[in-house]
């Protein structure tokens, strides 16, 4: 069981992961590029162009994509529906459990497994966790240790170093005090901490730095604290951790440091330093002292030396950023927010989300009558399942329904869009007879063609909310799905119209012509993965679909204790047609077994209706229970 939820998971985060990755890398190199053009512009700009790319680490682009996608759903209109069409679906042994692996096709069109193998998930889990949880652990005792230190350092009430600190952070327009630790070891001074900076200064230092050399090395690190240095270095290491195996995430890091000390250089020399003083200063530390075992204990040592001597000592001036440079900026930070949320408005199609279009709230007195009671099973053992909504003659009536079933009608999705307790959806049946208030249907009645009609979902969406107690959200997630397509040479699928009828069971599904909304459905629950539409076509068609049921999907209907065989029947009827085309609800048992020589089903959608699936990992618009009820039977 747990081998078959990593299995599971890593068909979700595997490519999630991937993408994260390469979009994360492509912001670092174009920061990288930004930092190259600015070179020779003050460091805190090039810093927070490296701080945004491993910021970027931590906010993937799937955030912004599925804000647009919610953007996109929330200003959608509501597809008007027709008052024409009257469903019912009717089945035997039909509610397999969703189950979602993850399938791929083989060149001889036999499905086959697509997940990794079960110990080859436990390596890779076990490999990350134990390096994430040996950064963390380094890190963690290296604070400690220095917080140990702390423990022993004496906070002086007065002294030359209180003074000079005091002078220091007047300077540089620090408003709440730093306070001053002297500590007996040899470790560098650093500040330690974010919401309360402390400075924790070894004292042996002090005889070794003149006043002017004391002053530079206290700003030095008056500086650190104003920039807020600490608190970014612990979101980089929050970065570090979490992708310690992705070289690119440490070389940021390196970059971080060096950018950082560079611009407090920058900000010492620009607040009155002398830059000879101020170089000769930072030697005398690294002679005395040891450098600071953390990133996010901002000292004066860090980066490269060589490098930051030559930086202070040129006297070279630091060009400010031209109205081009800033207009450079400003768009980069725009695309980067703007690109991924617009991806996300223009492909929140229905056809790609399979998310239903929002529907209107009715009020539960729309229904006169609603009768609730549990389903007895056919003596043979099978489960029959008919769900019928008349909207001319205000009823609907539902017979060995699951609440599953029931979701499905009312929100156009399939089995595995569909997250909730599997044995409050599956395991339950219910016969249902709803009657419409007589007056409600006589003024639907009297509307005209152009006028809205009214919503079947949002009728079957309110006797949930008030029956069933159903209270759910949608949310996104990346899910295996399958990409039904137009195969090369075209659709073999004859056009109908008038009654439409489809008739599915074990291995065989007859259609006597059904729009691609119910074929995607039969499919979806045969595979046990959500099926999207992609073929384009828009009419009702005619087929016979035979095909042998591979292991996967007798097993699902194994784990749901059916017979393995199902029946659906799904028409459409014109008002003028309402009377002679009445659905008779009578399904006695069957005992069809599939051909043993027919072909899988991946080859019998291409050979017998021109069709073909392709495996993909997509964002799916999944409803999730919160909350549900079996009603009391009334």
């Amino acid at each position: 069981m747990i081998e078959k939820y990593l299995s599971s998971a890593w068909n979700s985060l595997a490519p999630a992961i991937g993408n994260h990755l390469w979009q994360s890398t492509l912001v670092a190199l174009v920061a990288g590029a930004l930092v190259l053009a600015l070179r020779r512009h003050n460091a805190r700009i090039r810093y927070f162009l490296w701080l945004a790319a491993s910021a970027k680490f931590l906010l993937p682009f799937s955030v912004f994509v599925g804000l647009g996608k919610l953007l996109a759903w929330r200003s959608s209109p509501v597809a008007p529906q027709s008052a024409t069409v009257f469903y019912a679906m009717e089945g035997i042994g039909q509610p397999f459990k969703h189950v979602a692996p993850q399938i791929a096709v083989q060149p001889n069109g036999v499905a086959a497994a697509a997940s990794p193998s079960h110990w080859l998930v436990w390596i890779v889990a076990a490999a990350w966790l134990t390096g994430f949880i040996a950064v963390v652990l380094l890190w963690t005792v290296r604070w400690f240790r220095i917080s140990a230190q702390m423990k022993s350092a004496e906070l002086p009430s007065q002294g030359r170093e209180l003074d000079i600190l005091r002078r220091a952070e007047r300077i540089g327009g620090l408003r709440n005090p730093i306070a001053l630790l002297l500590s007996r070891t040899s470790l560098e001074p650093g500040i330690f901490g974010i919401s309360r900076p402390v400075l924790l200064w070894p004292e042996g230092i002090s005889k070794h730095l003149h006043d002017a050399q004391l002053e530079a090395i206290l700003a030095h690190e008056v500086w650190h604290v104003r920039r807020r240095d600490n608190l970014y270095a612990v979101l980089h290491m929050l970065v570090e951790a979490i992708f310690w195996f992705y070289p690119p995430v440490w070389w940021i890091g390196s970059r971080l440091v060096d950018e950082r000390e560079r611009a407090c250089d920058e900000q010492v020399v620009a607040s009155g330093s002398d830059r000879q003083v101020y170089a000769e200063s930072i030697l005398k530390v690294c002679e005395f002292c040891l450098g600071s075992p953390l990133p996010c204990v901002a000292g004066v040592t860090g980066a490269d030396l060589k490098k930051r001597m030559v930086h202070i000592m040129n006297d070279r001036i630091l060009h400010k950023l031209d109205f081009a440079r800033k207009l450079l900026l400003t768009a980069a930070a725009f695309l980067a927010i703007a690109v991924p949320i617009t991806f996300g408005v223009f492909h929140a199609t229905p056809s790609r989300a399979q998310s239903p279009a929002a529907t209107p709230t009715v009020p539960a007195t729309v229904f006169s009558s609603v009768s609730v009671k549990a389903s007895e099973a056919i003596p043979s053992g099978l489960h029959k399942n008919l769900m019928r909504f008349n909207l001319g003659g205000g009823s609907f009536v539902a017979e060995g329904a699951t609440l599953q079933h029931l979701i499905q009608m009312a929100y156009r999705i399939q089995d595995a869009q569909i997250s909730g307790p599997s044995d409050l959806l599956t395991k339950p049946r219910f016969d249902i007879d709803a009657k419409l208030d007589p007056s409600f249907v006589a003024a639907m009645s009297q509307r005209g063609p152009q006028e809205m009609p009214i919503d079947d979902q949002a009728l079957l969406k309110s006797l949930l909310a008030n029956q069933f107690k159903l209270v759910a959200h949608f949310e996104t997630r990346n899910l295996p799905v399958y990409d039904l397509l137009v195969d090369e040479n075209g659709p073999k699928l004859q056009e109908a119209s008038g009654v439409q009828m489809m008739h599915v069971e074990h291995g065989e599904i007859n259609s006597s012509g059904t729009p691609m909304v119910f074929v995607v459905q039969q499919l979806s629950t045969r595979l046990g993965s959500m099926v999207v539409d992609k073929t384009g076509l828009k009419g009702n068609y005619v087929f016979d679909l035979h095909w042998t049921p591979d292991a996967s999907e007798e097993e699902r209907l194994a784990r749901a204790d059916e017979p393995g065989r199902a029946v659906t029947t799904i028409r459409a009827v014109n008002p003028n047609q309402r009377e002679a085309e009445k659905l008779q609800a009578e399904q006695a048992a069957m005992t069809h077994q599939p051909d043993p020589n027919a072909p899988s089903l991946f080859v019998a959608l291409q050979e017998q209706l021109g069709l073909k699936l392709e495996p993909q990992t997509e964002p799916v618009q999944v409803l999730v229970i919160d909350h549900a009820e079996v009603p009391a039977q009334n």
